[in-house]
């Protein structure tokens, strides 16, 4: 089977499943339109739809593993962040709410904003609207943005974040909402399934941050450029990314220094407030 099969026998094992089309499309977080042209051929799914689609079937590991391997055959996908304009980016963060669910392990590396998971309302809000969004796509994203975090109190859930120092002191909000978006990081950090590191500016480094990136249980890499997103699932590109992480890792500060490094920040924020 190729990839251009793929369809038809995805559409074979939904039949064979007894599932409509309807209630697999809706867990597989789609529309039903979209499955029926991924099913007849006429879109080429991603990576991630197959998952999805696969997940909502309920096919065991072993078939999971086989039609996971042909949709794998391309190695590196491109999402146009236009193309995620154009579908509506509160349907993006709906398709990322159901990998979030179905994954267990988690490591994002964010060397540019505070991650998503972490964002306070105030926070998301800021970073959304300089997408040019209306009144009401805005909400919509923001809303669904704002679920996304409840997988932060799932305990079956491992979640590993690493921060590089500059992002704490990105002016993103005034200094009162980031000295609250600084306790917001303290607080969800001491949830016990919850791992959260900073890369501080005085330590010495011998890598490079690059761009963001995050890391779904050793077996799918998404990368946000300018321009698009990437998906990356070749298991030696995926290893090269998680070798990365764990570099920067080994780097950065946990626990109760990392959180005394952001009570420091948090009260440079208030100290700006009191003399501004």
């Amino acid at each position: 089977m190729n990839r251009a099969e793929l369809g038809a026998a995805l559409r074979a094992l939904r039949e064979a499943s007894g599932k409509e089309a309807k209630a697999v499309a809706r867990s597989a977080v789609m529309s039903t339109s979209k499955l029926s042209k991924i099913e007849r051929g006429n879109v080429a799914p991603s990576v991630t739809d197959v998952d999805r689609v696969l997940t909502a079937i309920g096919v065991s590991d072993a078939v999971k593993a086989k039609y996971m391997a042909v949709a794998r055959a391309e190695a590196t996908e491109t999402t146009a962040w236009r193309l995620v304009r154009r579908m509506g980016h509160y349907r993006k963060q709906q398709q990322t709410k159901a990998l979030e669910t179905q994954m267990k392990l988690l490591r994002l590396f964010q060397p540019a904003l505070i991650p998503g998971l972490l964002q306070t309302p105030e926070y998301i809000r800021a970073v959304l609207s300089r997408h040019d969004l209306g009144d009401e796509q805005l909400a919509r994203t923001m809303s669904v943005r704002i679920e996304r975090q409840s997988v932060l109190y799932d305990a079956s859930k491992d979640l590993r974040f690493i921060i590089t120092e500059p992002v704490l002191r990105w002016r993103i909000l005034p200094a009162p909402m980031m000295a609250g978006q600084m306790d917001r990081i303290m607080s969800v950090s001491r949830l016990p399934n919850v791992d959260v590191r900073i890369v501080p500016l005085d330590a010495a480094q011998t890598d490079f941050p690059n761009h963001t990136f995050v890391i779904r249980d050793d077996r799918l890499v998404t990368v946000e450029t300018v321009h698009a997103e990437l998906a990356i699932t070749d298991p030696r590109d995926v290893a090269r990314y998680v070798s990365k992480f764990e570099g920067f890792a080994s780097m950065a500060v946990s626990g109760e220094d990392m959180r005394a490094m952001l009570t420091h920040i948090r009260d440079d924020f208030l100290r700006e407030q009191e003399t501004g």
